[in-house]
């Protein structure tokens, strides 16, 4: 894939998870503080088949900074950046792997999000007690990565675009 179609599929992606991001934050899931459906992040997985580590890694934060500033919400900023930093670290290092897929992926991804957005509230927050917390939030966050970790593997079946995109370099 040439430099400019990844950084045209990047950018394409980018916008479809700001506009997930944003809707999710309209659609209350849960009473619970803290539990989203995730949608963007089964982009963010494709992205991590697709484009590849590092380019996944940039969208991930232009993606959790933009939202926060179109939220106004600064501290989501930070909150998102060390849920994503662990989870897409996680997921890269199981993305490809023999024996995991996709779904596979977005399961651990779901969990050590939560793990990581905990972590820096307790820090924040200077309250050690919110690691129980995680007794709610790691079932829920291997749930909703069971979830993307699925849409993300139809959505790449459905729509590979690397096979596009290298037919029209040949």
């Amino acid at each position: 894939m040439s430099a400019t179609n990844k950084l045209t599929l990047s950018a394409i992606l980018v916008a479809v998870m700001l506009v997930l991001g944003y809707m999710e934050n309209l659609l209350p899931v849960s009473p619970v503080p803290g539990i989203k459906l995730g949608l963007s992040n089964c982009v963010l997985l494709i992205a991590l088949y697709w484009v590849g580590i590092w380019p996944s890694f940039a969208m991930m934060v232009v993606k959790n900074v933009l939202l926060g500033f179109i939220l106004a919400n600064p501290m989501m900023i930070v909150y998102s950046l060390a849920g994503g930093t662990l989870s897409l670290t996680v997921m890269s290092l199981l993305a490809g792997r023999r024996g995991v897929s996709a779904v596979g992926a977005g399961i651990a991804g779901g969990v050590t999000h939560n793990i990581g957005q905990v972590a820096v509230a307790m820090l924040i927050l200077q309250t050690p007690t919110l690691i129980y917390y995680l007794a709610v939030l790691m079932p829920v966050g291997a749930g909703m990565g069971l979830i993307t970790g699925n849409v993300a593997k139809i959505l790449m079946r459905t729509l590979p675009p690397l096979k596009r995109l290298r037919k029209q370099e040949d």
